[in-house]
């Protein structure tokens, strides 16, 4: 099926639908399900060793950028990885992502310079962003509508658990080797998911004419969205601290960044002939209002990841190894829930009460580390990570349920891939915003004979160089700068609260999904329902 279209001919891709007998489900599954974990690892296990490789790269006042550059690489390409696997076919796509996380990982291991580092950490985020990206996909494809929660959850529980993983095996190479180990790790076993994945997983795409595909790509969507992500984000990140605000350079990227958005949002309305971001999905409140989410606790989730570390060795002086211990809390209960609230949603054929839930127990968890000081009771952190679990567990995965359920099946890859996209750039926003206000807050809490310290928010000094005052002194304002980046947080998730409201629980059933599988057409056309904007209210 084809339709003309406004942009030119009628475009047609194939549907990659697969669904499959059991037994090989669960090998096709358990192959993605372990690639995805260890990208988990990946990009969530460098938080807790940042002091450590700032101090080995003499990198004590750039470091937050390992982070940025990886969230920012991440959030650029996350929107392409739905219509590159829609041109190419997924598995071409996934298999590219999972070699280039072992090539960048083996890159991060041998990086001499700060800089080069934050390259290949950015290589990174590309990389674990196309896995995470397609790992939903593929899943989507060969599972019904109704039988994704169930695996949906336990992708978010892999999520929890590469994200306790990740942050041990980090801290304890720092510790006790080098911190270059853990990515010396990664990347083998990563090249063992490629070999698994490519003599596992189904391929449903048809040979064609390679170059006619390419034609497709959304180059020039690609090319002033990224420009708009960058040109905005890097100044937000550095903007007061490394850059001037009113410096020539922060003003000129804001205006391009501003000038790129734009055009990025005329590209996709206008020219592109399978734009990356339909602007038809927008119409329905309920996927709008998903998306919003997703852009929120994006922000929240990864700021929550990198600065609660930091907050543990820098105002608690304890070890990267016992910091993502007081991590655990949090990571568990997300797992155990994310698991619990996919087996519920795919039981009762349910999602809203769940969203909501989990909405609720993040908003709560949120407020109460905002009330963290140098001596706040372990207890209480640890009661909030738990609560803070929880919401997340009910939020991540559940929200892609509920966004596929209000979208057709033929915009699918798109819906995920948008969907990672506001996430990941909720998360690159709330790592370059939470670096400035820790820095800018950290430096305003410092004594005045102290102020030379304010742009080591990340790595302080020993503090047994220190007078004990001193030392009460910087541990206090390390714990309001930090207190003041959890500030921001509970509002956000309280607004992801309110905006429940236009998410109508719909069910999970859905006529050509839970019907016997039918034969795969050649081609199929998936930009009819983004050009009409056919979406289920």
């Amino acid at each position: 099926m084809a339709t003309s279209t406004a942009k030119g001919p009628p475009v047609v891709v194939h549907d990659q639908t697969n669904l499959l007998p059991r037994t090989q489900l669960l090998v096709v599954f358990g192959t993605l399900a372990i690639a995805f974990l260890i990208a988990y690892a990946d990009q969530n296990g460098v938080g807790v060793a940042l002091p450590t490789i700032a101090r080995d790269l003499n990198a004590r006042d750039t470091i937050s950028w390992a982070g940025t550059s990886s969230m920012i690489a991440n959030t650029v390409f996350q929107v392409l990885y739905g219509r590159l696997s829609d041109i190419f076919g997924r598995k071409k796509v996934y298999l590219s992502a999972v070699l280039l996380l072992a090539i960048a990982d083996i890159l991060c291991a041998t990086a001499q310079t700060a800089w080069a580092f934050y390259l290949f950490r950015g290589l990174a985020g590309v990389a674990t962003g196309g896995i995470n990206s397609l790992t939903m996909m593929i899943v989507s494809d060969i599972v019904t509508l109704q039988e994704r929660g169930r695996y949906q959850g336990i992708l978010g529980s892999c999520i929890g658990l590469g994200n306790t993983i990740g942050p041990f095996l980090s801290s304890a190479f720092a510790q006790h080797a080098t911190w270059r180990g853990f990515f010396y790790l990664i990347s083998p076993l990563m090249l063992l998911c490629a070999v698994g994945s490519f003599f596992l997983l189904p391929s449903s795409m048809p040979k064609g004419n390679g170059l006619a595909r390419a034609k497709l790509i959304d180059i020039w969507g690609l090319v002033s969205g990224s420009i708009a992500i960058m040109c905005i984000l890097i100044p937000i990140s550095g903007g007061g601290s490394y850059f001037a605000w009113n410096s020539a350079f922060v003003i000129a990227m804001l205006a391009i960044g501003g000038v790129a958005t734009i055009a990025f949002i005329l590209v996709e309305w206008k020219v592109a002939k399978l734009p990356m971001v339909p602007l038809s999905i927008f119409r329905t409140p309920a996927v709008a209002a998903i998306l919003l989410q997703n852009l929120l606790f994006g922000y929240c989730y990864y700021a929550e990841l990198y600065f609660l570390p930091l907050y543990f060795e820098n105002v608690r002086g304890v070890t990267p190894l016992v910091s993502a211990a007081l991590l655990v809390p949090l990571v568990i209960s997300q797992m155990i829930f994310s698991v619990c609230s996919g087996f519920y949603i795919s039981h009762y054929s349910r999602y809203g009460e769940v969203i909501w839930f989990g909405f609720i127990c993040w908003t709560v968890g949120a407020s109460v580390l905002c009330t963290l000081k140098e001596d706040t009771s372990l207890g209480v952190i640890i009661v909030a990570l738990i609560i803070l679990g929880v919401g997340v567990g009910n939020v991540f995965q559940p929200c892609l349920i509920a966004i596929q359920a209000h979208s057709p099946k033929d915009l699918r890859a798109v819906i995920i891939s948008n969907r990672n996209f506001f996430r990941a750039l909720g998360g690159a926003i709330g790592l370059a915003c939470s670096s400035l206000v820790l820095q800018t807050s950290f430096g305003r809490a410092l004594p005045a004979n102290l102020s030379y310290l304010s742009k080591s928010s990340y790595v302080l000094p020993s503090l047994s160089d220190f007078s004990t005052a001193d030392q009460n002194a910087i541990r206090a304002a390390y714990a309001k700068a930090s207190r003041t980046v959890f500030i921001s947080m509970a509002p956000m998730m309280g607004f992801c609260l309110v905006i429940c409201v236009f998410i109508r629980d719909q069910g999970l059933q859905r006529k050509e999904e839970t019907a016997p599988p039918q034969p795969i057409p050649t081609t199929e056309d998936t930009t009819s329902s983004a050009e009409k904007g056919v979406l289920k209210n």
